[in-house]
């Protein structure tokens, strides 16, 4: 793979690894021989993949709070990251209702504290700030939401990830811009990650299984809302593969393209309904599901698609798992570790393998070998396109 060197041996500090998505992208940076620091609060569920994989004798793991500025300065003083992948988040709609101010103070100030401990770190390092599409004003509309588009939110959720994007740009603007900054920032948007291992409560796919291994109906609150359903591995692929595109450019006409916010997410197709992604679990999983419509519930938006034109272009990586092939890896990943609760560690590493095999059987942009990919290996070049300090 076009990253298999780019990050062994290299220091990456993650916040908010005891989270699902954290847990899956501590995994895959394990497996590529990386030197990984979590600071996170505790797993907020239970069960929590952190724990199923036994992560906290595997990495440098390090309890503590991104709304606390000296904390997260002194773990970047104590990691010196060669990359961070900022993950740290509140990140239920729901939950954005009942507490407004942890929401904002945990998205926005958590964000800012972690981008001013870089700035006083005074240290080489690539940042990648994990954001999400519900950044967006969102008008409903039937078209794609690109990068240039208005941020936005109708809900505390939204909006405070909204407001984190424009602290990234402006700390971007103020103090990294220059052409010879020690820091490259950029910023990922996902859409809604689904994948083994995520337990958290008023989601959709964890509503399920719980439901499924009570042999209870799944509640569904709002079967027609439309998601751009993507299986955890594409959007933590497209992380991986931005980091090591920004820490390696030599161009500085490249920064502004690069220091910029990147869209992942799936094709068209896996554009589907609440309801159709229920019933493409019962497919997998036998069982029963009714429609549980809340009165007075909170707004949730009902229709949002990404374009990822631009990680197309720039990064030429692009979704690899449809629809039915995530939702069959995700139900796959339950069903094995319900059976054999000792599986969990087992079935993640040979999903990221299999990921990988089929990312290199469609042209993924990071899958490719340095050759298809026209760079010239690194014993080959005194100025190597790979990562490199700059």
């Amino acid at each position: 793979m076009a990253f298999a060197d780019a990050y062994r041996g290299r220091r990456v500090l993650i916040t908010g690894h005891s989270g699902f998505k954290g847990s899956w992208l501590s995994e895959w940076l394990l497996k590529l021989g990386a030197d990984v620091t979590g600071f996170a609060l505790r797993p907020p569920t239970s069960p929590a993949l952190f724990d199923q994989l036994g992560l906290a004798s595997r990495l440098r793991h390090v309890i503590g709070d991104v709304r606390d500025l000296p904390s997260v300065r002194k773990v970047v003083a104590e990691a010196k990251p060669d990359f961070i992948f900022h993950l740290a988040a509140q990140p239920i709609v729901r939950l954005s209702y009942i507490e407004p101010v942890l929401t904002y103070a945990t998205n926005v100030l958590g964000t800012v504290n972690v981008l001013e401990a870089v700035r006083l770190s005074e240290r080489r390092c690539t940042v990648v700030v994990i954001s999400t599409d519900k950044c967006y004003e969102n008008r409903e509309w039937v078209h794609s939401y690109r990068e240039e588009d208005p941020m936005g939110g109708h809900d505390p959720y939204s909006s405070s990830k909204a407001a984190a994007e424009i602290a990234i740009a402006a700390y971007r603007f103020s103090f990294f811009a220059a052409s010879d900054s020690l820091v490259r920032l950029a910023s990922a948007r996902a859409g809604n990650a689904i994948g083994g291992g995520d337990w958290a409560a008023d989601r959709i796919v964890p509503d399920c299984i719980r439901a499924l291994q009570r042999d209870e109906a799944i509640s569904v609150r709002n079967r027609t809302a439309t998601r751009p359903w993507q299986h955890v591995l594409e959007p933590l692929g497209g992380y991986l593969w931005l980091a090591a595109r920004l820490a390696s450019f030599t161009h500085n006409c490249e920064r502004q393209t690069m220091c910029s916010p990147f869209n992942f997410g799936p094709a068209l197709s896996a554009n589907r309904s609440v309801g159709e992604l229920v019933e493409a679990v019962l497919r997998h999983w036998p069982g029963r599901a009714q429609d549980c419509a809340m009165t007075n519930a909170v707004h949730e938006a009902t229709l949002l698609n990404l374009s990822t034109d631009k990680a197309f272009h720039v990064l030429g990586w692009h979704a690899v798992w449809d629809f039915e092939r995530t939702v069959a890896q995700t139900i796959s990943w339950y069903r094995e570790v319900a059976a054999r609760p000792a599986a969990a560690l087992e079935c993640t590493q040979r999903q990221i393998a299999e990921y990988e095999t089929d990312a290199r059987g469609c042209d993924v942009g990071w899958a490719i070998s340095e050759t298809a990919l026209g760079l010239v290996p690194r014993s080959q070049s005194k100025n190597p396109i790979h990562i490199q300090d700059f």
